[in-house]
């Protein structure tokens, strides 16, 4: 155990309230999003696709989560916060989310997809045209990749990879060899498309689209000749995918990773999906093949795999059925004319992504890459993509002989293989490449350039509230800051020979670093403003952040607000915090605020009478990112440039009468309504409007 990871340091107070949920929690969050879907204003492509978002996530927590509950539940014991009553609460809710899900799917979407002269035809609508022409399409791209496996005691349950189509079926007479072993499973290669656009020649002049799961069901019977299929059903197995090595017992971290990667997709099953017509003997076949109970099962009224179905968007040309297209302004403080390293010496730069173009931040790298000057490039990559700008550009410093020292974090989850992959490249090429420190995942975000200037050299750096991944900084919101400041990039410095060297850091001026710092400051900076609300002071805290979760935090900004402080909390997704409870935390607002972009932006305001202190930062308020990442935390001094944050980050937001859900005192969410006396105002879209001065629009990625 690392000797900095502690237990709780604020203790709960005798009759308050208990904290909400995590799990349940984000759930919550899952429905705001698909409330989006369900919303008659959104395109009705974007509504699709945020259908296909609250999938996706779902398929990440039972990936990620469900495992603790389904173990005490298979135990039959509790272990921590984990029971059998846990699991059924759990699976319950689980189950109302995804009925919600596939009722819209089939009563509202696809309805509307069709007066829009565009459909999902199934087998039994199309004509004997149309028959023909899947059949012919089976045959020549299908079937030479299906494989059906027969059981019997020399073909055990096959593997089934994780969150893969499948088909299992029970067969009726004798197989060549004279038995009657009844049970097949098709397994279903990812390659193929799960939608197929069919031509226009047998459509009848509309969009007509083939489900990959319909043209099997179709033919099941000729995978099968000489014998009758009597019941089948799609099938699609989700496990637990949440890596687990130890660091400190194995020798080389990116090797023992790489092998790990290999058996993620055949961890410890979770939920298993059927059709909505299996049979009670198949799923109960394949809940014991599993080692799952009951409540595990999900059958689904449609496509096993609803996130498959973003493939619908990129098939069609329909423009008029999406948001209307953003393009992000280049950042406005930063001169394309000019050398940014010239701008940076009369005052810092802060972009507001995806407001602002991402292309500040590369064009940054860039300038760094191809100045002469520039000695050496430190950066932190924990998400770049597979596919990234930026990484090529670090790749050419290096052939343009620039000292290159790249922080990856490998166990970035789901990243693993990529940031593998460009740890691997890097190292081949030269560049100096580290894992950060044992036991905890290198979180922050943050690139270093030196600079000979004269006899002297200098710094320039990047911070970030995300991360180095140009697909994703078109999609979420962030703030990157560029800066100059000695004070900041002497700390930065100090901060990559900490993580190269793993050496005593240093104290440091300005940067607030997890897992030494950043938990104890952000208590301390509440308590001290606890105590001035107890004297009589006007105090206020305003924190917009992804996740609430760390029951210390909770408990000061609970303490805080019993003392006077008013606070304001913009939380996105998780929040644990009971808010507006009477005579506990009356003086407590949560809000969520769901739209176009996923709101990832970390800020975090103090001010004691007319005292301001602002901070942004890489790090949600969950134990996670206190105790067991390295995590950064910085302020924004310059005055203008500190108001700027306050209004588009924090009092936009504070203000949205449109896109925010409020917390009540019953742990429920509810939508803000706008009145019909009053203008109501998305933030997003005033935002989008300030950048780009075109009409507001709406949309986006959850």
């Amino acid at each position: 155990m690392l000797s900095f990871l502690r237990g709780s340091q604020v203790a709960a107070v005798p009759g308050e309230p208990a904290l909400l949920d995590r799990d349940h929690s984000t759930l919550a969050f899952n429905e705001r999003v698909l409330d989006w879907a369900v919303r008659d204003d959104v395109p009705l492509m974007e509504r699709l696709r945020y259908l296909c978002i609250v999938s996706s996530n779902l398929d990440e927590f039972f990936e990620v989560r469900a495992e603790p509950h389904l173990a005490a539940h298979q135990a039959n014991e509790r272990t921590g916060q984990f029971s059998v009553e846990s699991f059924v609460r759990l699976s319950d809710a689980v189950h109302r989310l995804v009925d919600s899900q596939y009722a819209l799917y089939n009563e509202k979407l696809m309805p509307a997809f069709e007066a829009q002269g565009i459909k999902i035809i199934a087998h039994g609508e199309r004509n004997p045209v149309q028959r023909h022409w899947v059949k012919h399409y089976f045959e020549r791209e299908v079937r030479p990749l299906l494989i059906p496996v027969g059981l019997d005691p020399s073909h055990p349950f096959p593997q089934v990879a994780n969150k893969t189509l499948n088909f299992i079926v029970r067969l009726v007479g004798k197989d060549a060899f004279g038995r009657e072993n009844e049970i097949a499973i098709v397994k279903v290669p990812r390659v193929l498309p799960r939608l197929i656009r069919m031509p226009n020649k047998v459509s009848d002049g509309m969009t007509l689209l083939a489900s990959l799961s319909s043209v099997i069901r179709a033919h099941l019977a000729d995978l099968f000749p000489g014998r009758t299929v009597s019941q089948f059903s799609q099938f699609r197995v989700t496990r637990h995918s949440d890596l687990a090595v130890d660091e400190e017992d194995v020798k080389n971290l990116r090797t023992a990773l790489r092998q790990g990667l290999v058996h993620r997709h055949y961890g410890q099953a979770v939920r298993l999906e059927v059709s909505a017509g299996c049979s009670d003997y198949l799923s109960q076949f394949l809940l014991k093949q599993f080692e799952l109970p009951p409540k595990a099962l999900y059958r689904v009224h449609g496509p096993v795999n609803l996130v498959r179905l973003t493939q619908l968007i990129d098939l069609l040309d329909r423009p008029d059925l999406c948001f209307p297209i953003y393009t992000a302004a280049f950042p406005l403080q930063l001169n394309q004319s000019k050398s940014i390293f010239e701008q940076l010496k009369r005052n810092d730069v802060l972009i507001h992504q995806p407001f602002e173009s991402f292309d500040g931040v590369l064009e940054f790298l860039r300038e760094a890459v191809h100045d002469p000057h520039v000695l050496a490039i430190k950066q932190t990559i924990y998400r770049t993509g597979t596919d990234s700008e930026l990484m090529d550009l670090l790749r050419e410093a290096v052939r343009r002989g620039k000292e290159v020292t790249v922080v990856v974090e490998l166990k970035a989850r789901f990243d693993e293989e990529a940031n593998i992959n460009w740890a691997e490249m890097l190292e081949s090429i030269g560049a100096q490449v580290v894992y950060g420190v044992v036991g905890l995942k290198t979180h922050a975000k943050m690139m270093l350039i030196t600079r000979r200037e004269g006899k002297a050299l200098k710094r320039y750096g990047h911070l970030s509230t995300g991360n180095y991944n140009p697909r994703t900084a078109r999609l979420y919101t962030d703030i990157s800051h560029i800066t100059a400041d000695t004070a900041l990039t002497n700390d930065m410095e100090h901060v990559f020979v900490h993580l190269a060297s793993q050496s005593k850091l240093p104290r440091l001026g300005k940067l607030w670093l997890a897992p030494f710092h950043l938990h104890r400051n952000l208590i301390e900076k509440i308590q001290r403003l606890a105590k001035a609300a107890r004297n009589g002071k006007s105090t206020r805290i305003v924190a917009k952040m992804n996740s609430l979760t760390d029951e210390d935090l909770i408990r000061s900004l609970m303490q805080a607000g019993r003392d006077g402080v008013k606070i304001d909390l913009i939380v996105r997704g998780a929040c644990m915090l009971p808010a507006q409870v009477p005579g506990h935390t009356d003086n407590i607002r949560v809000r969520s605020i769901i739209g176009r972009f996923l709101e990832h932006t970390r800020v975090f305001y103090f001010r004691c009478g007319e005292l301001e202190d602002l901070y942004l930062s890489s790090a949600d308020w969950m134990n996670r990112n206190m105790v067991r990442r390295v995590e950064l935390a910085w302020p924004i001094t310059d005055p203008d440039q500190r108001q700027r944050l306050v209004d588009e980050c924090l009092v936009a937001y504070l203000h949205d009468g449109i896109d925010a859900w409020q917390l009540g005192a019953d742990g429920q969410y509810s939508r803000q309504i706008p009145s019909a006396k009053k203008t109501a105002h998305g933030a997003q879209a005033a935002l989008m409007v300030r950048y780009s001065q075109q009409e507001p629009q709406r949309g986006r990625s959850q």
